[in-house]
């Protein structure tokens, strides 16, 4: 399977680069000017440190998957064995570093991953868990997920966050994604086109799906990405639904397997 069968005709890559970059460095300098990064974020048992060496780690094998594709298996068989626990292992063992260590860690992973995506060709499949991947949904996916577990550090230090286009991305993969929310759930795929609107923050609308379409989702761009990322629950977002299958799908969304 290639890009788990999702249809990214629609994402902009030659804005998706530049941006991931960007979300990369919005976060770099808010922990940078952060000393104490054993405070506790709205993830269980995850610190700043374990959000940082989560994605430090995440970047490191996106690497692994475009140089050395044939090394993949032994990444996969590892979270295998690891199970659920995985992912709280690997970010356990990166956050007991020293600070200053993880820091140019994750540094040198992120500028290395987004020189990698930008030599892949367009079409190249690269091995990922349970697809193979391009760039075309690899460089959304890394924006997404520094984005959301971003959010979880913005979240830790109180400080507050301005909305940029870049969230442009990160709302497209939840639109696309939408199959992935009721698999998860284990629901049959609804067969119905769904519309979505969102209001971007420059008040402009992005709008995904026929007009016409009886499943309708609405709310800001913001209060939709934090909804499919699993950052904040349905009743604290400004999100409406009208259509049992859309009201459903804000109840079981989601952007990752």
């Amino acid at each position: 399977m290639l890009n788990y069968g999702l249809d990214l005709s629609g994402v902009e890559l030659d804005r998706a680069l530049p941006d991931l970059v960007a979300e990369g460095d919005e976060l770099d300098a808010l922990v940078s000017a952060e000393a104490d990064w054993s405070k506790p974020t709205p993830a269980v048992g995850w610190t700043i440190a374990h959000q940082i060496a989560h994605l430090a780690s995440a970047d490191a094998n996106v690497l692994i998957a475009i140089r050395t594709p044939e090394a993949f298996d032994a990444v996969l068989k590892q979270a295998e064995a690891a199970g659920s626990q995985s992912a709280d292992l690997d970010a356990a063992e990166g956050a007991a570093k020293p600070r200053s260590v993880l820091l140019e860690q994750w540094r040198a992973g992120r500028t290395e991953v987004a020189a990698a995506l930008h030599d892949v060709p367009l079409d190249h499949g690269f091995p990922w868990y349970g697809s193979q991947l391009t760039k075309a949904l690899m460089v959304p996916l890394r924006l997404m997920e520094t984005w959301a577990h971003g959010q979880d550090v913005f979240d830790a230090l109180g400080a507050s966050r301005r909305p940029t286009a870049r969230l442009q991305h990160v709302a497209s993969l939840g639109v696309i994604g939408r199959e992935l929310s009721f698999y998860a759930a284990q629901l049959p795929t609804p067969a119905e086109p769904f519309r979505v609107e969102l209001t971007a923050p420059d008040g402009e609308t992005w709008a995904w799906g026929p007009e016409d379409a009886e499943q309708r989702v609405q709310g800001s761009a913001l209060d939709f990405c934090l909804r499919v990322t699993q950052r904040r629950p349905r009743a604290q977002t400004d999100l409406t639904a009208v259509g049992e299958d859309a009201r459903k799908w804000l109840e079981i969304a989601r952007v990752f397997l």
